[in-house]
């Protein structure tokens, strides 16, 4: 899908004439550009991570150097944007939803919803009030602009966060809300666009609520449905190749967004937990499923992002840049930290936990698109909300990202005695119904000294295989496990969460893990196969 999305927008900026059929030498130059595009958008990447901001700042600057201040590619279609904008995010969630592991952000699950729906509301009217009085914007417009700058982008954060540990509870509510709030936000920011469209009567709104939660509530029932039916399907009748599984995974969240939208409720929210079921279900030849949809959410993420950098004027850009400022503010220190305390009290979660998730609302592609719906809707003299919109994500994506790390020490949230410092992949080997998975013992895992015998591992379970330096040898059950060995564990497919959690349990604890009350660290401990 992505693919296409790619060629379009590259062929509809200039690379395809305005005129006439498109022929084979349109095709390739539309090939050319959209190509060079993704390779330089792949090396980006690097640079990123060196950076330590968020790849989304890349993509964009690419299509603004793409676009009328750089290569000259006119776009101008707001419809357009929408439209390749709702097919990227129904790939990105499905994205999310396939690579979370709901063991990671079941008890983060309430407070991230309410967080992506009470949260929301109150960013909403704290936004909206600020607005209208700071900026002297009419109520309709300053609360539509409130509703388009709620919705966060937890990738952004993990994009910094990658090297600094975080309570797992902290990382379960960004991931989960990312996944939950855009529904809501996309509903509640097409009310109010068509409120602020000319000849619209005033909309009733407690019926809009009403609506607003019964799309939600059947959306979410057609997701997790589609998601246990299909996905039980998928395994009894997986196919050998796992490339064509994979196909099918994805195309079965697709239809879940297809289905929920056409019967006029949330498809965003269905396709999110449908993924996420598909996801948590056991299903065969997971790796694949997780790589494959990892690279159109990739893919997905930078057409997306170009395209929303093409359509961007940088002549526009310099006068909304004191209104985005306050707008941005006013998010940043009053309306964020309001929903973050105001709607999830208790949960376990500490002040400074809610501190940090307040400077970590980082904002990315949603904003952005959901700034042109008031374009498509017809709204009049609203066409500047785009450019504020582009310019806020802009100047404090390069705010807050780079500062997360300081502020998550600062607040004395990262614990760095207690580190988990094992990276866990897994392979599955479906026809002996048993998995591989390879453990890398970091500098603070306490996997160190422990002899192979004294992790315990279930029936049937083997370290196969220990990788140190540049040798490997097969242990024996007194080989000594030192900082920096890779191991291979073979364990039958029923035992495999028993040895993450033991290999965890020992890489927290030591050997003496399991002898006694390890507490809730062990139970809470987030595992990220592959």
């Amino acid at each position: 899908m992505h693919l296409t999305d790619v060629a379009a927008f590259a062929g509809s900026l200039g690379a395809v004439p305005k005129s006439g059929a498109y022929d084979l030498d349109d095709l390739t130059r539309t090939l050319l550009i959209g190509s060079a595009v993704l390779l330089v958008a792949v090396a980006a990447v690097r640079l990123a991570n060196k950076s330590g901001l968020p790849t989304l700042l890349l993509y964009l600057a690419m299509g603004v150097v793409l676009g009328e201040a750089g290569f000259g590619l006119e776009f101008s279609d707001p419809l357009m944007t929408e439209v390749l904008g709702y097919s990227a995010l129904v790939l990105i969630l499905a994205e999310g939803g396939l690579t979370t592991q709901w063991s990671a952000i079941r008890r983060s699950v309430v407070p991230a919803m309410l967080l992506s729906t009470v949260g929301v509301l109150i960013s909403v009217a704290v936004v909206g009030v600020a607005v209208h009085y700071l900026l002297h914007f009419d109520w309709t417009t300053a609360f539509l602009l409130g509703a388009i700058v709620s919705s966060t982008d937890a990738a952004a954060v993990f994009s910094v966060l990658r090297k600094v540990p975080l309570p797992h509870r902290v990382t379960g509510v960004l991931e989960a809300e990312s996944g939950f709030n855009d529904a809501p936000v996309v509903l509640l920011v097409s009310a109010l666009a068509s409120a602020a469209a000319p000849g619209r009567p005033d909309p009733n709104w407690l019926s809009v609520g009403f609506h607003a939660g019964f799309e939600l509530a059947v959306g979410a029932a057609i997701g997790l449905a589609l998601g246990y039916v299909l996905g039980t399907l998928m395994k009894r009748a997986a196919p050998g190749s796992s490339g064509l599984f994979s196909i099918g995974v994805l195309a079965a969240c697709v239809l879940a967004f297809a289905v929920a939208d056409a019967v006029h409720t949330s498809g965003f929210i269905a396709v999110y937990l449908c993924a996420l079921v598909l996801g948590n279900l056991g299903l065969p030849h997971r790796q694949a499923v997780r790589g494959f949809a990892q690279s159109f959410g990739w893919l997905a993420q930078i057409g997306l992002f170009v395209l929303l950098g093409l359509l961007a004027a940088p002549s526009r850009l310099q006068d909304q840049l004191f209104p985005a400022l306050v707008v941005g503010l006013v998010l940043l220190l009053v309306a964020r930290p309001l929903s973050v305390f105001g709607s999830m009290p208790g949960f376990g979660i500490t002040t400074p936990e809610k501190l940090f998730l307040s400077w970590a609302g980082l904002r990315g592609a949603v904003p952005v698109v959901l700034a042109t719906v008031p374009l498509t809707l017809g709204s009049q003299g609203l066409e500047w909300i785009f450019d504020l919109v582009f310019v806020l994500v802009v100047v404090f994506t390069l705010v807050q990202a780079p500062t997360l790390p300081w502020v998550a020490r600062r607040l004395g949230i990262v614990d760095e005695s207690h580190v988990v410092d094992v990276e866990l992949e897994s392979m599955p080997l479906d026809e002996l119904n048993a998995e591989m998975l390879q453990v890398r013992i970091g500098p603070h895992s306490l996997l160190h000294g422990v002899e192979v015998h004294e992790l315990r591992l279930p029936k049937g379970a083997n370290v196969t295989l220990v990788k140190r330096d540049d040798e490997s040898f097969v242990p024996t059950r007194r080989s000594v496990l030192h900082r920096g060995d890779q191991l291979l564990i073979v364990t039958p497919s029923a035992a495999r969460s028993c040895v993450v959690r033991r290999v965890r349990a020992i890489s927290d604890h030591g050997r003496l893990a399991g002898w006694r009350r390890s507490g809730a660290r062990d139970a809470a401990t987030d595992v990220r196969p592959g």
